[in-house]
């Protein structure tokens, strides 16, 4: 795969990005963990193993292309919510948080406390920095000018990064919780900022006024252990996952519709999806929600409630609410979600197959493309540029 992508570097001297047009190409990028296999619910980790890995992709084209894999020294883990990597506007730099290393002698994995910047405008595009945040960082976002970075990270607390060009600071951070945060998306008009509480349940909300980010004393009711977070580029809508409590059955769980079209930011709906609903996403268009949830597919063989495969669910927004359009067979114990951006196109990472699944919303139904993108490690966070 990285000698496919430096050919294309090389063919292409990364036009798009050289030139400023990254907006135009609709930059995804997918966060691999190369350490871990899930065998029949059974996490893994053996040797020799694939590299922890970036991959960039050209969204603007179906199927979406590989433009680069960045495996040199980068690293990854499966643990967290599926949005622990980030992608500037300008298409020049990607972020990668959740750095974990496995030791097989005392086979145990190891957090690290650095967020590491890839610089996507290198050909071919390299890790060029680690920035210590001294906390263990998951789920990230940048607002939409490029120029502020969240990550919200195991200590309870949410880092605050600078972004000039190519150089990440870090600046401050704000204390929100006691235990683990997960998710955080910044609004739409980068005012404000979402973060989930994963151990402590609910989602607290952040004001943001340059680069000082306070804590406000709205707090968001949400299920349990509410976990990856998206906004709608509208302004109207936000979407929490929520992953539940551990289990040995495919009972079912929630994902909260949140109003943040004024303050304070309300939860209208708790939406019934099947179990583990790992990623969720909203489309460009305000029109979609896409869910993709594990639905027993990550429990092991013995476990009454096992399915060989997830689901991967649609929903419709309309009349200040959502509905279920559209359910798929997903994949097995399947990670993040995103759209591309004409709201056409939903890519599902399928971890245990190693791929980038296809799906397409078409006369308001949800299909699958069959179209998968083969990698060589598990896919486990992923994200698209700011909406």
């Amino acid at each position: 795969m990285k000698s496919l992508a430096t050919t294309l570097c090389s063919a292409l001297g990364w036009i798009a990005l050289g030139a400023g047009t990254a907006h135009a190409a609709d930059i995804i990028v997918s966060a691999q963990d190369g350490k871990f296999v899930r065998v029949d619910g059974v996490a893994t980790f053996p040797e020799p193993a694939p590299r922890d890995s970036l991959v960039v992709l050209d969204a603007t084209r179906f199927p979406p292309v590989v433009k680069a894999t960045v495996d040199v020294g980068l690293e990854h883990t499966v643990q967290g919510p599926p949005q622990a990597v980030a992608v500037t506007p300008d298409g020049k730099l990607a972020i990668v948080a959740a750095p974990t290393r496995y030791d097989y002698a005392a086979r145990k994995e190891l957090f690290d406390n650095f967020l590491q910047i890839v610089d996507l405008e290198a050909s071919p595009p390299a890790l060029i920095a680690k920035v210590d945040v001294g906390g263990h960082p998951n789920g990230l976002s940048i607002n939409r000018e490029g120029t502020l970075l969240l990550a919200a990270a195991h200590d309870g607390t949410v880092k605050v990064l600078t972004i000039e060009g190519k150089n990440v600071k870090l600046v401050g951070q704000v204390k929100v919780g006691e235990k683990r945060m997960s998710g955080v998306s910044f609004t739409h008009d980068g005012k404000s900022a979402i973060v989930a509480l994963r151990d402590e349940n609910g989602a607290a909300v952040l004001s943001v006024e340059g680069s000082t980010v306070t804590l406000t004393r709205e707090r968001i009711s949400t299920g349990v252990n509410p976990y990856a977070i998206d906004i709608s580029s509208d302004g109207r809508w936000a979407v929490i996952g929520n992953t539940g409590t551990g289990r040995t059955v495919d009972d079912a769980d929630v994902v909260t519709l949140v109003d943040v079209s004024k303050r304070p930011f309300r939860a209208v709906q708790q939406i019934s999806v099947s179990a583990t609903p790992e990623g969720v996403a909203i489309s460009p268009d305000g029109r979609w929600i896409a869910v993709s949830s594990m639905a027993g597919s990550n429990l092991l063989l013995t476990d009454p409630g096992r399915h060989k495969l997830g689901t991967v669910s649609l929903f419709a927004i309309q009349d200040g609410g959502a509905v279920k359009v559209s359910e798929l067979p997903g994949g097995e114990a399947a990670q993040g979600l995103v759209f591309t951006q004409d709201s056409k196109t939903i890519i599902v990472q399928f971890d245990v197959e190693r791929a980038l699944a296809l799906y397409a919303v078409r006369d308001g139904k949800l299909v699958d493309t069959g179209e998968r993108i083969k990698l060589a490690a598990g896919p486990v966070s992923i994200r698209s540029m700011p909406r």
